[in-house]
């Protein structure tokens, strides 16, 4: 799954403009599903059709978004200055390696200021000799991320920056090549906007109607020195979400697809995390409403230019869906 993997977290596709990557998925995908199709909002959505009399639509969703820098303005001297595009943090955004879709590179830097400096004092240095140099490279409303660096650490564990969330589009992508035929249809949604407000999700829950959803996303850690919480460990299992911030996992869903880790032989965590949300949020709230759980592939420095999971993990959760649909 590494080189599926490396090969989905390539394209560049901050929230707003993830065409980049639901190319690449849509090829991986092509030809393992039933139907594929683009929403108005950039959602790539595969459908696998049941083999039931009437089957259950379970719909999962992965978002295909990363976080980002957009450009608010140009100094006379050339530099940058940049807000957020989703959930950006200070300490992981000082000095980094960013790039924008047209392959200008920039390095995102902090003015000198009396305590901590906020997103305010961001601005990105492309090398531009002045404003005029620097509009003949980017305009105002470019997004830069971080630029792409995947590499292993260890045996098991791979960084990069946009493992939030396409370690999970890549999962789903394996998913859909690997299953076989299936009592229920599944509607595999590769969604777009989760960064900022699951907006991808709540359409495409609304326009399918499923009856199940399940968010297929990273969460955070606790195995690192000074951080405890949440009670998760990498390499130890894949995540079964309890609740987040954005939604409490129905109870049923919950305990299915612990018993089918069970089956499956892998390694599951049970998941309780005291922030964040994921797409099953909006699919949740969906029409009358839809119970919903969430994966989790358990990952450090979430929103940060390495993020890292454990492949391991990464199998658990692939072998416990497998037995779901089984």
């Amino acid at each position: 799954m590494f080189d599926l993997l490396k090969k989905v977290l390539a394209p560049i596709g901050p929230s707003g403009l993830e065409a980049p990557a639901a190319e690449v998925i849509r090829e991986e995908i092509r030809g393992c599903v039933d139907t594929i199709e683009t929403d108005a909002l950039g959602n790539l959505i595969a459908t696998k059709l049941g083999k039931a009399e009437n089957p259950r639509k379970v719909m999962l969703s992965a978002h295909m978004d990363h976080i980002g820098y957009i450009v608010t303005g140009i100094e006379k001297e050339g530099y940058l200055r940049v807000t957020n595009v989703g959930g950006i943090g200070m300490n992981a955004s000082l000095t980094r390696h960013v790039v924008f879709p047209n392959g200008v590179h920039g390095v995102v830097v902090a003015e000198p200021v009396s305590g901590q400096p906020a997103l305010k004092n961001l601005f990105v240095d492309i090398g531009a000799q002045d404003k005029e140099d620097a509009l003949k490279m980017v305009s105002l409303g470019d997004v830069a991320v971080y630029a792409n660096d995947c590499f292993r650490l260890g045996e098991n564990r791979v960084a990069a920056p946009a493992m939030d969330d396409r370690c999970a589009c890549a999962l789903l992508v394996k998913l859909l090549q690997t299953l076989g035929d299936t009592q229920d249809t599944i509607i595999a949604v590769f969604s777009v906007q989760e960064e900022v407000g699951c907006r991808g999700a709540k359409v495409a829950s609304f326009a399918k109607a499923p009856d199940v959803g399940i968010a297929l996303d990273v969460t955070g850690w606790g195995d690192t020195p000074g951080t405890t919480q949440p009670e998760i460990k990498l390499g130890e299992g894949v995540g079964v979400k309890v609740m987040d911030r954005g939604s409490i996992s129905n109870p049923e869903l919950r305990d299915a697809l612990l018993a089918a880790g069970e089956k499956a032989g892998v390694k599951t965590q049970r998941e309780i995390l005291p922030y964040g949300g994921t797409d099953a949020s909006a699919m949740q709230l969906s029409r009358g409403g839809i119970p919903v759980c969430t994966l989790s592939i358990p990952c450090r420095y979430v929103h940060s230019a390495c993020e890292v999971i454990d492949m391991r993990d990464m199998d658990a959760a692939l072998r416990l869906m497998q037995t779901y649909f089984a």
